[in-house]
């Protein structure tokens, strides 16, 4: 995951809100939570000042840069679209692991696959869409949970797309290789079918096999931008991304999930976020922030 600044109302550019090699003022500040939220959509606030500055003080330091303001100058022009994309990446939030908040996929398992393996085996067509993949433990744990039910869906038109902002992850996640650390919500059988210790780089690692890959497909997509999507998709997991974002950007996300789904899909968000706004009657709360999209006529299926 990923989302933008939004910085408060001007008081005095020049305070520094965080102190230390670079100092960082509010001016610089607003110039970062402006670029991240033209971006990504991201809000920023004085509040994140200190984040902003630990993730970013290295980032200046290898760029040989004198400070933040330099910093602004470059990644604000033409020859600093480069840093830019870094500068997204070192302040988006990529936390996630293995069946995080695992009642959505026990509720995917038993009220949403059944019907789906169903519709696959008949020849029809399943779509599942990880919005904000990270580093790829939540399209893994989506595929586990239907490799658990369908052991041959690579065989049937049963697919995953996976997209986040951040380049960067998603070569992580199409590498598919962790430490034993975040296998820890793994259940043993599962780890022990799926997965296999490797070395890498002189680390240990557990390397999910590629009958769990050949299910995903990872694209870089910016939920701010244009979605390159064919659509519809049968399910939506979008878990704690959009509480980055302001209400306004955060009901147009919605109205999107809303025209990528068939009466009947079902979208998945993270445990601070609710459906809100003009996309809020064209769903169903089913449980706990898993919501059935019903349609436009407000109809049932």
């Amino acid at each position: 995951m990923t989302s933008l600044l939004q910085a408060t109302p001007r008081l005095n550019d020049d305070e520094i809100l965080a102190n230390g090699e670079y100092p960082l003022r509010r001016k610089d500040l607003n110039e970062i939570a402006a670029m991240i939220y033209s971006d990504a959509g991201i809000a920023l606030n004085d509040s994140k000042a200190s984040l902003v500055y630990s993730r970013l003080s290295k980032h200046i330091r290898a760029l040989g840069l004198s400070g933040f303001a330099e910093y602004c100058q470059l990644v604000s022009s033409q020859a600093g679209a480069a840093p830019r994309r870094e500068m997204l990446s070192h302040l988006t939030t990529n936390f996630t692991r293995f069946f995080r908040e695992n009642h959505h996929f026990e509720h995917l398992r038993d009220v949403v696959l059944p019907g789906l393996i169903t519709r696959a085996r008949s020849g029809g067509r399943v779509r599942i869409w990880s919005a904000a993949s990270s580093d790829g433990q939540e399209p893994y744990s989506i595929a586990l949970t239907v490799l658990a039910m369908l052991p041959n869906a690579a065989d049937y038109d049963f697919k995953i797309l996976a997209t986040d902002i951040d380049p960067k992850i998603l070569e992580v996640a199409r590498q598919g290789a962790y430490d034993e650390q975040a296998l820890e919500t793994v259940n043993p059988a599962m780890r022990k079918q799926w997965f296999r210790e490797v070395e890498i780089n002189g680390r240990r690692k557990f390397q999910i096999d590629d009958k769990v890959k050949r299910l995903i497909t990872y694209n870089e997509l910016n939920l701010m931008a244009q979605w390159p999507l064919k659509g519809p998709f049968d399910v939506i997991f979008c878990r704690n991304v959009v509480i980055y974002f302001d209400e306004p950007t955060q009901m147009r996300i919605w109205q999107r999930f809303a025209g990528l789904l068939p009466e009947g899909g079902h979208l998945y968000i993270g445990h601070s976020e609710r459906v809100t706004g003009d996309a809020k009657p064209l769903f169903d709360n089913t449980g706990i922030t898993t919501y059935k999209y019903i349609g436009k006529s407000g109809g049932r299926s």
